[in-house]
């Protein structure tokens, strides 16, 4: 029997090290974890326009947003901005304000129908507060719908209240159409929008507001710095009439360079 044993064990003696251990189970690899519902972001803009016409009357513009995202597709978010048009508009119409903030709330829902096309339907309330000396408030209601299909995205809005504060301007809409294209392996996309809003009605006075109704579009470019950093520019410009959308000898509605950066967390 001491020979049998000494006999195993020198046989064992010269087992590879290996093959102990491509025989003992590796460890469980522990599971990540998954990605946060709950996303934001904070941008700083030397201007804030929207839909081609100036928020801040060119004055720099510091955003927030604030989004839930569920697995189903369900998604809410918030939107809050600093503003001066209804400041600039009230001196004109020769009362005061203290409206300065933009406060906006969406939610929706987003799925894919048919493989990669994805399709978005919404609401968005645009909310500002301290806006009592307005008659009627700018405060509006939209409902939109929106496609998606690789690098481009066709969006429709459809107001149900009196628009931004436009008179008898139920039924307005908005369509854009905007890309977003990647460039090669670099951390560069160029962008671009095209865009049209369209005001409805007629005021009492007999004012159309179709008046008010103009184009614009969009080009520009923005770079993935890494850890969530973005920094970029456009080149937007409308062909609005400039004598209705000039206040305190600002027009709103023409071309200029935007530049921002953001942070996403």
């Amino acid at each position: 029997m001491r020979k049998l044993s000494a006999v195993l064990l020198a046989g064992l003696s010269f087992i590879p090290i290996a093959t102990y251990a491509q025989t003992a189970p590796a460890p469980a690899a522990a599971p990540e974890p998954p990605p946060s519902p709950f996303t934001g972001k904070l941008g700083l803009f030397t201007e804030y326009e929207y839909r081609g016409i100036s928020q801040t009357s060119e004055d720099p513009a510091l955003q927030l947003n604030l989004d839930y995202a569920h697995s189903s597709g369900l998604y809410a978010g918030f939107f809050f901005s600093n503003i001066k048009w209804l400041k600039d508009t009230a001196y004109a119409g020769g009362f005061n304000t203290d409206a300065n903030l933009e406060w906006d709330i969406y939610a929706g829902y987003k799925f894919e129908p048919i493989k990669d096309w994805t399709l978005d339907v919404g609401y968005l309330r645009y909310e500002y507060p301290r806006t009592g000396a307005f008659n009627p408030k700018p405060n509006t209601d939209e409902v939109y719908i929106g496609v998606t299909y690789s690098i481009a995205t066709l969006k429709y809005s459809y107001s149900f209240n009196d628009t931004f504060g436009v008179p008898k301007s139920e039924g307005s809409d908005y369509i854009e159409l905007s890309v977003t294209y990647p460039v090669g392996d670099t951390k560069l996309s160029l962008t671009g929008v095209a865009g049209k809003q369209r005001y409805k009605g007629t005021q009492s006075g007999g004012f159309n507001n179709d008046e008010l109704s103009y184009s614009l579009y969009k080009l520009g470019a923005v770079y993935d710095f890494g850890s969530g950093f973005n920094g970029g520019f456009y080149w937007k410009d409308t062909n609005a009439k400039s004598e209705l959308y000039t206040i305190r000898d600002k027009d709103w509605s023409k071309s200029r360079f935007v530049g921002f950066v953001t942070y996403a967390f």
